[in-house]
């Protein structure tokens, strides 16, 4: 096909005939679209027209817009490859013309866009293009976060699905995912991973972090998932959660609007950090069956609402009590809407049944063993004080 309108992430284009020679009397032209957020760059790899001085009779025009009017980026001809071309706009446009005598193999080249996407929001979710379908070949990435000043941002990756490592290099030569501790390449890097590889979470050291996805030209997979939310630490006993977020994650916040369950559960603020310390017993904190083992959960709240716009932020925090061990995760749009149809559900089977559900019994053992502990100490008191009067 001669010329066209491509609107993909990726694509090729060649010469009328390639690798063959081209006609005569050539004019073709290609416009190349992508997403508003994207810019694009341009591989030759193969270049073979007619040679003269000034390419006046058979070359290639690239203009960094849709029409020739834009600004010129090149005027190729020869054998000798052009340097990669990178706009500077989501448009391309690639003009090729041959004379009326001597020609040649022709070019070809291909083309990746450079997806670029700004994020502000405190808390969000964002994903490969096209997940959980295939990702595009050729393409380049990024995901710029950049919170207020003060904020720290707590990044993981709940599915990762790239190409696989090299075999020989035992690297991620192919297709990656590399995350950058500020807002360009230059900065820290903090990993890099491929595969199914399952990062642990990343905390930037300020308020803002860089996700880069690249592709190259061969297999593609589904890509990945990221979620990203302020730090917030958290650990449990048997009988408690406790729940530290630095202050300087939150800093223009009021303790009030940092709370677990409900707002009687409101954060304490220390020399350091929003801290809330809570027992099972209290905070709406409920047991849960998994795979026979019962999880406590609960839900953390942080509202960031403006007074013009509402925006409460909430996190599924629960705790493997027989391990002590806890974990917190943002909860998603659609998490929610599961949340709420499970809650539903309960309340009907609560009513079929004609009494009040029956919550998991919790793990007290910590509770019973502080409290012998205090009356022993009490009891020794009282001995003491019995020896002394005698």
């Amino acid at each position: 096909m001669c010329g066209g309108v491509l609107t993909g992430l990726s694509g090729d284009i060649s010469s009328p005939g390639y690798p063959q020679e081209y006609s005569n009397d050539a004019d073709c032209s290609w416009t190349i679209h992508v997403s508003n957020t994207s810019i694009i760059t341009l591989v030759f790899m193969d270049l073979q027209l007619e040679n003269n001085e000034g390419c006046n009779f058979d070359f290639v025009a690239l203009f960094d817009g849709p029409t020739v009017t834009h600004r010129h980026l090149g005027k190729y001809c020869g054998a000798d490859k052009p340097p990669h071309i990178v706009t500077t706009s989501n448009h391309l446009l690639v003009v090729f013309k041959s004379d009326f005598n001597i020609g040649g193999r022709g070019f070809k080249a291909y083309y990746y866009s450079e997806c670029q996407q700004q994020i502000s929001d405190v808390s969000g979710n964002f994903s490969s293009p096209h997940f959980p379908n295939v990702y595009p070949n050729n393409i380049k990435c990024q995901w710029s976060i950049t919170l207020a000043a003060g904020y720290r941002v707590r990044l993981f990756f709940p599915i990762m699905d790239l190409e696989d490592r090299n075999s020989l290099s035992g690297e991620c030569d192919y297709d990656s995912v590399a995350v950058y501790d500020g807002d360009s390449q230059a900065d820290t890097l903090l990993g890099c991973w491929c595969g199914r590889e399952q990062p642990s979470s990343l905390i930037s050291t300020g308020n803002k972090l860089l996700v880069v996805l690249h592709t190259d030209r061969d297999k593609a997979h589904r890509g990945f998932m990221a979620s990203y939310l302020v730090p917030v630490n958290v650990s449990c006993t048997r009988s408690e959660f406790t729940i530290l977020i630095p202050q300087q994650s939150l800093p223009q916040l009021d303790r009030e609007s940092i709370y677990l369950g409900n707002p009687s559960c409101a954060a304490q603020l220390t020399a350091t950090s929003y801290k809330i310390l809570a027992q099972f017993v209290n905070c709406g904190t409920a047991g849960q069956k998994h795979h026979n083992i019962t999880v406590l959960v609960n839900k953390l709240y942080i509202d960031f609402s403006d007074g013009k716009q509402q925006n409460v932020q909430e996190y599924k925090v629960q705790c493997d009590t027989l391990r002590k061990i806890a974990s917190v995760s943002i909860i998603t749009a659609e998490e929610q809407q599961q949340l709420e149809e499970q809650a539903q559900r309960r309340d009907r089977d609560s009513e079929g049944s004609g009494g009040e559900p029956q919550a998991e019994p919790h793990d007290l053992s910590d509770i019973v063993f502080i409290g012998i502990c205090v009356l022993a100490v009490v009891l020794m008191v009282i001995a003491i004080v019995w020896l002394v009067l005698l």
